[in-house]
Formats: structure tokens, C-alpha cells, sequence
């Protein structure tokens, strides 16, 4: 070897071994390469966004169960017309009655079991004289196993076999809605009042006592035992059995030869006209 020579290696040797790694021999302390995937870093792409997570919803069940009203008394009632699409007032206008509006011929229905109590058929009402008695044309009132009575006005006919003492049954038709009585000029209707047992003579007491919207509400809307029995002995122990007349109670003297009532219309089977029913009748277990 020449001179010079071995002194080339070993500076090729240094130059080599300061220029390496540091560490332990074999062992390189570089970090690692990052694989080779074909595609540069760089021209990775856009970063992908999070996949959409839609709105929670909650989890569909079973349809809601439907309870009955709750039953607040032994009654059961049912709406004074059946059958027919009706409308009528929530508030006192005169008296505490309420008018019911429906086509004429329209049933009148027993608004609960009772006992027919007082049946007129004939007309009675004219202008010339305006008689409260008679302002409600042909009616029938029910005396009804509350203890609470019912009129029912303005009727065009009173059904047949429903006379004073009569049984009968919630929903049984007791007439057909019209616009006898001093509603003559008025498109057909039914006068419904809420009253107690009394006697003929006090018809203002049976033209309503008790205000009636919230029974006849309840009874349409399903509460089928609402009933106005207390609210009706509330009215009575306040204003006494014969409260006095003092709304709409005048009547004019009669003129003769004005202006005669209207005649009874004929019925296929002749049927005694009686205005008073019996005013014995008494429901056993409800006092007066």
C-alpha cells in the first residue's frame, strides 16, 4: 500500500461515521420513513366531513287511551233534539232559558226518564193579547226522575200517546220542534227551560228557573250525567218554591174580535186536548 493511501481510508472512514446516525450501532435514530401510498401528502384531499346526523324523533307508541267522563250522578241524560243540527245561546238574554234552532219537524226528545206532567196541543198565543200562559204555543213539560222540570215550547205537534202521567224514557220523542207561540214570526225553534215542579198557574215559574247552557253543553258533548238537579234546589231555597213574576209578565187585555188563537191542526187519531196534567205526581225519593 502506498503512502498516503491507508491515511485517504481512514479519513473516509470519519468522514463517514460523523455523517451516519447517532447511537447505538445498527440502530438509526431517524424517524421512520411514511409509507409509500402512491399518493403524494399533499394531494390527500379535502378532509372528509362528519356523516349527517338527522333530527331526533320520538319513537312512535300506541294511540292514547280514552277515558269516559267521570259520572256525577245516577242519571243519564241526553240532548232535548235529536237528529238535527242545532245551535242555540250560552247566555241570559231574558229569561233563564235558552232557545234551541232547528229545522221544524225536528224531534223533541225526553231530555231523562220521568213522568209527563203537562201537555197543551192547542195555540193558544196572539199579539193583541200577549198571555204569558200561552206564550209558548203548544209545549209539553216533564217532570223528570231528578226532580227537576223540563219545558220543552214552541212545538209544531205533540207525539202521539203523550199525555199528563205518562212514563217515558230519556231520548223517547215527546214532539217536533216549530214556531207556535209568540215565535210565530221566528224560523222554527225549541223553547227548552229548567225549572221545579209547580203548579200550572205559576207558568212563569215553568217558563225557567235555572239556566240551561251548561247541561245542554254537557249533555252534546258526551257527560251524559251532568245533572241541574242541584243546582236547581240551589235556585229554589233562594228565591222560595213561588217566586213572584218579574221579568216579561204583563199581558194585554183582550179585545174581542182582533185577532182569534190559531185552531188546533187535525190529527189522523183524535187526541183530548189537556193543558194541566195531574199535579199530584210524585218521584219517589226526591222531595220537593
Amino acid at each position: 500500500m502506498r503512502p498516503g493511501t491507508s491515511a485517504l481510508l481512514v479519513l473516509a472512514f470519519l468522514t463517514a461515521a460523523c455523517s451516519g446516525p447517532a447511537g447505538v450501532a445498527g440502530v438509526s435514530t431517524h424517524p421512520p420513513a411514511a409509507p409509500d401510498t402512491g399518493t403524494p401528502l399533499d394531494d390527500a384531499g379535502p378532509t372528509p366531513e362528519p356523516a349527517f346526523i338527522s333530527a331526533a324523533v320520538p319513537p312512535t307508541g300506541d294511540e292514547p287511551v280514552l277515558l269516559p267522563p267521570p259520572k256525577l250522578s245516577k242519571f243519564t241524560y241526553t240532548f232535548p233534539v235529536k237528529g238535527c243540527k242545532v245551535s242555540y245561546a250560552r247566555k241570559l238574554l231574558v229569561l233563564p232559558k235558552t232557545t234551541i234552532w232547528a229545522d221544524r219537524g225536528c224531534a223533541f226528545v225526553a231530555p231523562v226518564s220521568g213522568t209527563v206532567r203537562e201537555v197543551n196541543v192547542q195555540n193558544r198565543w196572539v199579539p193583541s193579547t200577549d198571555r204569558g200562559g200561552d206564550r209558548e204555543g203548544r209545549y209539553v213539560t216533564l217532570l223528570g226522575d231528578d226532580g227537576v222540570l223540563y219545558l220543552g215550547g214552541h212545538l209544531d205537534t205533540v207525539a202521539e200517546g203523550i199525555v199528563p202521567g205518562k212514563k217515558v224514557k230519556a231520548g223517547q220523542q215527546l214532539g217536533t220542534v216549530g214556531n207556535t207561540g209568540n215565535a210565530r214570526d221566528t224560523a222554527s225553534n225549541l223553547y227548552f227551560a229548567v225549572t221545579w215542579k209547580t203548579d200550572a198557574n205559576e207558568w212563569w215559574i215553568r217558563r225557567g228557573m235555572v239556566e240551561p247552557w251548561d247541561y245542554l253543553d254537557a249533555w252534546r258533548n258526551g257527560n251524559r250525567t251532568y245533572s241541574p238537579a242541584q243546582e236547581m234546589k240551589a235556585v229554589r231555597k233562594k228565591t222560595g218554591p213561588l217566586p213572584a213574576c218579574s221579568v216579561a209578565c204583563s199581558s194585554k187585555p183582550e179585545v174581542k174580535g182582533v185577532e182569534r188563537p190559531e185552531r188546533p191542526k187535525p190529527t189522523r187519531k183524535p187526541v183530548q186536548p189537556v193543558e194541566v196534567g195531574p199535579l199530584d205526581v210524585e218521584v219517589p225519593g226526591v222531595g220537593d
